[in-house]
């Protein structure tokens, strides 16, 4: 989680820095912060459009700019090859219900993270998958986020 909590650093969205970790095997296998897609300007550059509509946050993912670090984290997996299968994700926050739906599909077997976020169809989804979750201290990130 420390690490993750580092990863989260280079984010480039404006209203959360979040990274996230896949770990099997006691390896890490790959690493992910929620900013845009490479070559797309980022909201650190163009402003964040979700802030000027108003948008409340865990409302309208779909139309920000950027992606959420756990899905570039298994997105990074993908481009170099790395199974997912059995993998632990270390989150520095709770993943919404797109990153779930990712990680249940990707076969992510447990999500590890600090901070909650409302959104109570990812935690159906977990349940319904068999995905574990489990809600960790604030004393286990190394960076504060």
């Amino acid at each position: 989680m420390a690490i993750a909590s580092v990863v989260a650093t280079r984010s480039t969205c404006l209203r959360r820095k979040v990274g996230a970790v896949i770990v099997r095997d006691r390896q890490i296998i790959s690493t992910g912060y929620n900013g845009a897609p490479k070559g797309v300007l980022h909201c650190a550059e163009v402003g964040c459009l979700r802030e000027r509509l108003g948008i409340p946050s865990g409302e309208r993912h779909e139309i920000c700019r950027g992606a959420h670090a756990e899905i570039n984290a298994i997105v990074q997996a993908a481009a170099t090859g790395s199974a997912t299968a059995g993998a632990d994700l270390y989150c520095t926050h709770e993943p919404c219900s797109f990153c779930t739906k990712a990680m249940i599909n990707a076969g992510i077997r447990r999500v590890l993270f600090v901070f909650p976020y409302p959104d109570p169809l990812a935690r159906q989804l977990r349940e319904e998958a068999g995905l574990e979750a489990v809600n960790l201290p604030e004393s286990t990130l190394l960076v504060k986020v």
